[in-house]
């Protein structure tokens, strides 16, 4: 592979000739060789919105001519395709601002604009990355403005819609097992009995708790820092241009951008940022929790609690033939324990707000982005590989109850708790269940024993 010459501010850099990036990138990506990780296919999908939006604005100001802001587009248009995504090889441990990623997206755009307008690529002429693509903005706001626009779509597109689908599948779960008599636990004891699609109905609350927790938090993505530039007093840009390059990006992704109310808090701090990753993480205890608890139920074949039967989707061991473990819950809960993780690297990383700017960017970029995106892999997976399948054994579940000492608990307000306490602990001693003790005993008339000791209505408050 060949190579040619081009010159940044510092100097001359030798760049392969079948880059579109130039000078700066390729002294980032011999600078931060740290990890081989590169920013995220959403934030170059962003950076590619933003330079568009920008040469579409900076035309209506009067401040780009017609061809170049058009060869801008279309540019930037094929960066937002993925048709450029291997354009992108710098390191997600680099400058704290991001402006070498910045730098990147720019080199590349006019790069691409030049050659679409007949130019010769490295010249930076008809296209100037940072006079033209860079026109009116700063690495300080673009990228920002880049994690709020790719955070907010990821969500919207990817996230929401699989939580979404996950609890309506749960929902009917909760319905379909209603009927299903089962006994609680509480400090992996037994308690008292419960309906199968009571418990899954928590479990569907959850999920929809976490759509609802994700939709209000993501409200802060929406306001985006661009036309703050260097430091938030929107030096070098037009006064107009933060709210046309807000309503271009709204017009673009059918989401309701608008201008950061405040420059300063949006370029000093990644608050919001953070903000969305504590959602992310709460939804992600909510469905190991979930998770857990199914993995639990179905536990078995022979000698777990086997109250649920769980899809088998493959072989569970290389020496014990015929074992087949729940490994859907197994990757979802490793999943969210990612998340979970991911978290504490964005909070550090809103740590990183130093006066008027944060300087852990790239970090907060990457790991709130991989966040939604496993999440919503994970949640899908869940629900089609899992829940959709699931089944009940109604008489597993039902001879749980009957042998359960807790049934002694609907006793308690009749005969007392000290009474019903004896009985629990002879059923226990001898081996029988709270009915047949209680029945030897006496304590009650038949009728009125069996009416208390029906388990569905211990499930529903009495009126």
């Amino acid at each position: 592979m060949g190579t040619r010459r081009e010159r940044d501010s510092m100097g001359e850099m030798s760049v392969p000739d079948t880059a579109y990036y130039g000078a700066q990138t390729q002294r980032a990506v011999e600078n931060f060789t740290v990890s081989g990780l590169t920013i995220p296919s959403g934030m170059i999908r962003a950076l590619g919105l933003i330079k568009k939006a920008a040469a579409q604005v900076n035309l209506a100001l009067g401040l780009l001519d017609k061809e170049r802001s058009a060869a801008i587009v279309a540019a930037a248009q094929e960066v937002i395709e993925g048709q450029l995504d291997g354009q992108f090889p710098i390191d997600i441990f680099q400058t704290g601002s991001g402006t070498s990623s910045n730098m990147n997206a720019n080199e590349v755009v006019a790069n691409r604009a030049s050659e679409i307008m007949g130019g010769k690529i490295g010249a930076r002429e008809p296209v100037h990355p940072n006079d033209h693509v860079n026109m009116g903005q700063s690495s300080n706001d673009v990228i920002p403005t880049a994690i709020h626009v790719a955070a907010a779509l990821a969500l919207n597109q990817q996230l929401l819609p699989a939580l979404k689908s996950l609890t309506g599948a749960l929902q009917k779960k909760a319905a379909d097992f209603d009927d299903i008599m089962k006994i609680g636990r509480t400090h992996l004891q037994d308690a008292t009995p419960i309906r199968l699609g009571q418990e899954f109905s928590g479990y569907a609350a959850m999920s929809a708790n976490g759509v609802r927790r994700l939709e209000q938090a993501a409200q802060a993505l929406l306001q985006l820092a661009q036309g703050g530039t260097a430091v938030g007093t929107g030096i070098n840009t037009h006064a107009e241009f933060g709210a046309r390059m807000a309503a271009a990006l709204a017009k673009e992704t059918g989401l309701a951008f608008r201008e950061a109310e405040n420059h300063f808090e949006a370029q000093g701090s990644a608050d919001a940022a953070v903000e969305v990753s504590g959602a992310l993480k709460s939804v992600a205890v909510s469905l190991s929790k979930i998770a857990n608890d199914i993995r639990w139920l179905g536990s078995g074949p022979r000698a777990g609690l086997r109250e649920l039967k769980l899809p088998a989707v493959q072989p569970g061991s290389s020496i014990m033939p015929g074992k087949v473990n729940p490994v859907i819950c197994e990757a979802l809960i490793q999943a969210c324990a990612q998340v979970i993780g991911n978290d504490a690297a964005v909070t550090q990383g809103g740590l990183g707000g130093v006066f008027e700017l944060n300087l852990m960017l790239p970090l907060i970029a990457r790991n709130l982005l991989e966040s939604i995106g496993i999440l919503a892999g994970a949640a899908d997976m869940f629900e089609h590989k899992l829940i959709a399948g699931l089944e009940a054994d109604e008489q597993v579940c039902a001879d749980y109850i009957e042998g359960s000492l807790a049934m002694s608990t609907s006793l308690a307000p009749v005969i007392g708790y000290d009474a019903a306490a004896g009985i629990s602990k002879e059923a226990f001693a001898s081996g029988r269940t709270v009915r047949e003790v209680a029945r030897e005993k006496q304590v009650l008339p038949d009728d009125e024993l069996d009416r208390l000791l029906d388990p569905r209505s211990m499930t529903q408050p009495k009126g």
